[in-house]
């Protein structure tokens, strides 16, 4: 009997969310209106750790509309990691910015923070750290050199829902958090996002520049240009029965990462993800490091052993001075911290329909894969 395949990730849909879909098509409030939607942005903003939030389309358009109700524009300079999704970059971009990258430390993965203060120019307005496959950044160090420098903090904690800053839930901590719910995060409305913030002033601008900078008093006067970023109300629903399941999920995710450790940090040859002792990561992908040298085979050669097994597996993301749009001035001597995660890094099965002799067939099957 051939075995089912292990794909790296899928959604959980086991809630509440056909009731509250069918609730919407029902009632025809299936547009950018109707209860979901606030309720959402109450409930995430809520178990983030903070007063608003504000629902738009999708997880880069979170970053685009953050971004502008900041003012940031042609000419403006924003501070991202290396090593992240290429939406982080291309939302500066859109505006008319300029991303400038910074090196990842190897202790955590992410952005490191004592080679930022070296990339701020004249230019510079704003730090966007990245909570990348789940650990939170160093948050304090960044939220220093930003209040130093006058800088705004961008969060993107796109795959990161729930995870935790010394004590804080990402998204809370600067002045802006952004995250994405497509179907492969920890919650998910097949689409979505969700800015989340304390500044009531920031997300009363963040409203009014996602529906068309329309006018709250004079219905279709438009005194600037503004965006369609809008949530559907559908999508909200989704994210209104994912919501009520989420420290469920989360529960999982560390259960999960607890016995892939156990079953792998003998295996030799592979570096295990990282979790901080000053943070509460929530493993959005369970990621190792290959050293091609003692590991036997390099991490593309495993990928293709795991594969003729039937698990799905996905390398690290390129950093971002290595695509054709974002290489000019750069080098990847630049950037050799960030350059070698992406070379050796591999993302595993890491959903939360995860069995545990799911687990343990991936990591027999790393193990067999040793040279």
């Amino acid at each position: 009997m051939e075995k089912k395949r292990i794909p790296v990730s899928e959604p959980v849909l086991g809630g509440n969310e056909e009731k509250y879909v069918l609730e919407c098509v029902r009632s025809s409030w299936i547009s950018s209106l109707g209860k979901f939607i606030p309720q959402f942005e109450e409930g995430f903003a809520r178990f983030c750790g903070s007063k608003y939030g504000v629902a738009v389309m999708n997880g880069t358009a979170a970053l685009q509309l953050a971004l502008a109700a900041l003012g940031i524009g042609e000419g403006d300079e924003v501070i991202i990691p290396d090593l992240t999704f290429v939406a982080t970059a291309n939302a500066v971009r859109y505006l008319g910015a300029k991303p400038v990258f910074v090196d990842s430390e190897k202790s955590s993965w992410n952005i490191d923070p004592g080679k930022i203060e070296a990339a701020i120019t004249k230019r510079t307005k704003a730090i966007m750290p990245v909570h990348l496959y789940g650990h939170p950044c160093d948050m304090g160090p960044v939220m220093e050199i930003a209040k130093k420098h006058s800088l705004f903090v961008i969060e993107d904690g796109a795959e990161a829902h729930g995870a935790e800053y010394k004590g804080r839930k990402v998204g809370s901590i600067g002045h802006v958090g952004c995250f994405s719910f497509y179907g492969n995060k920890i919650i998910t409305t097949g689409e979505g996002g969700m800015c989340v913030t304390n500044d009531a002033k920031l997300a009363e601008r963040m409203q009014f520049l996602r529906d068309h900078a329309m006018s709250s008093e004079k219905r279709y006067w438009h005194p600037e240009i503004g965006y369609n970023l809008r949530m559907t109300n559908i999508q909200a629903a989704i994210g209104v029965a994912q919501l009520e399941q989420i420290e469920k999920f989360l529960a999982v995710k560390t259960r999960n990462a607890k016995l892939y450790s156990s079953l792998l940090q003998k295996v030799s040859g592979l570096t295990l993800q990282p979790q901080l002792p000053w943070a509460k990561s929530v493993y959005w992908m369970h990621s190792v490091l290959v050293d091609e040298k003692e590991f036997g085979c390099s991490r593309d050669e495993l990928m293709a052993k795991l594969k003729e097994r039937g698990i799905d597996s996905r390398p690290f993301f390129y950093p971002m001075h290595q695509l054709p749009m974002y290489s000019e001035g750069y080098s990847d001597k630049d950037f050799p911290v960030a350059v070698e995660l992406s070379r050796r890094g591999i993302n595993l099965p890491s959903s939360v329909k995860l069995s545990e002799d799911d687990i343990r067939r991936v990591c027999a099957a790393i193990a067999e894969a040793r040279q």
